[in-house]
């Protein structure tokens, strides 16, 4: 059970991701506020868009883009404000944390991976920044992960743009604060999504997360919902340039 921030209601939002994983569970939380919800992603999420409706009585606006093409993801940001009005929550989610080595890395799968995981940050919020200044403020949301508070190995190129995602929030926080826009970053933990359960978890590395988180329960995608609605409602209007850890107390215990 989430709490009402009535100040959502009828607020454009946009999701980037918002078809699947996390992002699925973002799109319903904010649909269930009463907030406008677009979305977009690479697949097809018809059958999502579906699902929500009868679920929560309203609709997303499922907008195809592949985020590594500016082009496309400027184009869906622009028809979402149309539909919407001007986006004054944007939360940048997507992300893909493939794994690779070090020494196996080429130059091709690092600028793919910084476009997927920080690139397409940074133009996201600068295509919505002019609406929110219009509008008098925002809240822009930037998804990063506890991977490279951890030093984890076996995606360097994921856990720089993550450390990268935090620095953006700042200086954005900083550049844009006067404009009553806040930016934060959001870094959820290990949360077993489909992906995550189809690629990476097993129950001996399950079993070693949990022993270092404070909380032993596994996190769902619906665990990083509460967060999120806070940080896009003014209940944190003072809070910006901050990175909103929910990870079931892992950074606490190392």
């Amino acid at each position: 059970m989430l709490p009402i921030f009535p100040d959502l209601k009828g607020t454009s939002v946009f999701i980037t991701g918002g078809g699947s994983g996390i992002g699925a569970a973002l799109t319903e939380g904010f649909l269930r506020q009463g907030a406008k919800v677009a979305f977009c992603q690479r697949s097809d999420a018809s059958a999502f868009c579906d699902t929500m409706e009868n679920a929560t009585g309203s609709r997303p606006l499922f907008l195809r883009c592949d985020l590594t093409d500016l082009d496309q993801l400027n184009a869906a940001l622009a028809e979402a404000a149309r539909a919407h009005g001007p986006i004054t929550v944007l939360v940048n989610n997507a992300a893909n944390d493939q794994r690779h080595k070090t020494l196996e890395t080429d130059e091709a799968f690092f600028d793919w991976s910084i476009a997927i995981n920080l690139k397409a940050y940074f133009f996201a919020a600068k295509a919505v920044i002019p609406g929110m200044q219009g509008a008098g403020g925002g809240s822009i949301i930037n998804f990063s992960s506890i991977s490279y508070m951890m030093g984890n190995a076996g995606y360097p190129v994921y856990t720089a743009a993550n450390s990268g995602i935090n620095g953006l929030t700042r200086s954005l926080a900083r550049e844009f604060g006067p404009d009553r826009i806040r930016v934060n970053a959001l870094s959820p933990g290990w949360v077993l999504t489909d992906r995550q359960k189809e690629l990476w978890v097993t129950p001996e590395g399950l079993a070693a997360h949990l022993d270092r988180q404070c909380l032993k329960d596994p996190l769902e995608p619906a665990d990083i919902v509460g967060g999120c609605l806070f940080l896009a409602s003014s209940v944190s209007k003072a809070m910006t340039g901050q990175a909103l850890v929910i990870d079931g107390g892992v950074v606490v215990t190392g």
